[in-house]
């Protein structure tokens, strides 16, 4: 591979919106627009981790079915590898599927539950034609060791399982078109802290292994800081604060960030006693029924009338960080700085 198409990233988003109709379906009733996902733009690094984080109703669960084409994309463009993913045809976007899966929250309820593990794994290799039927049955032992599977337990239903094991399983499934890009939709939200890290270290080996990229979507920037590359920030339907992980953790800019970083849990007590908890009041604003300026200003302690009134524009600050906020300075002063002298919780 040349040194040009390995810097290049694999996956581009640019400008990406996902709209959804909500009520009108009496005869004079006017449908309501549900603005899920409203422009996001994102370029992922080959072999490299993109989280994508923000609070239940964000969207940023939509821009991951979106990535994937299980959503219908209102606007925008997504390409893969160079491949116009939003815009493929059926057949286009059959071939382009083995390069990008998905590993679902729930590692149950994604799993047929009348289906053998064995066969839940080898679904995707028969679908996509992928190799030598005969040999068919080795690709799949070999994925259920990758990931830490016995081969006996092939044979064994999902609720044989257990949730660490089922997820495991969907793991495997997504490794079976052995594609580019794995879309990882909260994937450890519903395991215990300790199978979480278990989880997290088999996708760290992984992507090592066979040379992967992540997009990864979670509500836990504690679980995010510690596989990802470069953050987003998500705020009802738009990206807020864009940045690698050092520089979003160390100095958050947008006070949205800075509230989200203010709740992760730290075993330093001095840390612990320095650290200010910021806590918002109120619930965002309505998907369907937005305001005007920033979308965030109804619950930040800083918002004025500006804010109030025109939207923020997505601003590079420092190198590689971008944040959309009117109260940021052109040379990094966040607004939060009255509060804490460097804007980051301590």
């Amino acid at each position: 591979m040349s040194g040009s198409s390995e810097q290049a990233p694999i996956l581009r988003v640019k400008d990406l919106k996902v709209h959804f109709r909500a009520g009108g379906r009496g005869l004079f009733q006017k449908p309501s627009i549900v603005h899920a996902v409203d422009g996001i733009s994102f370029d992922v690094p080959r072999r490299s981790t993109f989280g994508i984080v923000g609070e239940s109703g964000s969207g940023k669960s939509t821009a991951a079915l979106a990535i994937m084409r299980l959503v219908q994309i209102t606007e925008g463009h997504i390409e893969l590898a160079g491949h116009d993913l939003s815009g493929a045809s059926d057949q286009a976007l059959r071939d382009l599927r083995r390069r990008v899966q998905i590993i679902f929250q729930d590692p149950y309820s994604s799993l047929n539950p009348r289906t053998r593990a064995g066969a839940i794994v080898r679904e995707p290799v028969d679908l996509m034609e992928i190799g030598d039927p005969a040999s068919r049955d080795d690709v799949v032992g070999d994925l259920f060791d990758k990931v830490g599977l016995r081969p006996e337990q092939r044979a064994l239903f999902p609720h044989q399982f257990s949730g660490g094991q089922r997820q495991r399983i969907g793991v495997a499934r997504a490794l079976a078109t052995r594609p580019d890009v794995i879309v990882c939709d909260e994937p450890v939200s519903a395991l215990d802290v300790a199978i979480q890290a278990q989880i997290l270290n088999l996708l760290r080996r992984l992507q090592d292994e066979f040379g992967l990229t992540y997009v990864f979507i979670s509500h836990d920037l504690g679980v995010v800081q510690y596989i990802c590359d470069e953050i987003a920030v998500m705020y009802l339907g738009q990206i807020v604060e864009r940045a690698g992980r050092i520089s979003l953790f160390k100095r958050p800019l947008h006070p949205y960030t800075w509230a989200l970083l203010s709740a992760v849990p730290s075993a330093d007590p001095k840390r612990k006693r320095k650290r200010v908890r910021v806590h918002l009041d109120g619930d965002p604003p309505s998907p369907i029924d937005l305001p005007q300026g920033c979308r965030f200003a109804g619950r930040c302690p800083f918002a004025d009338d500006v804010c109030r009134a025109t939207p923020p524009q997505s601003r590079e600050i420092f190198a590689n960080h971008w944040v959309a906020c009117h109260k940021v300075s052109d040379t990094g002063i966040p607004p939060q700085a009255a509060i804490e002298p460097n804007g980051a919780p301590k």
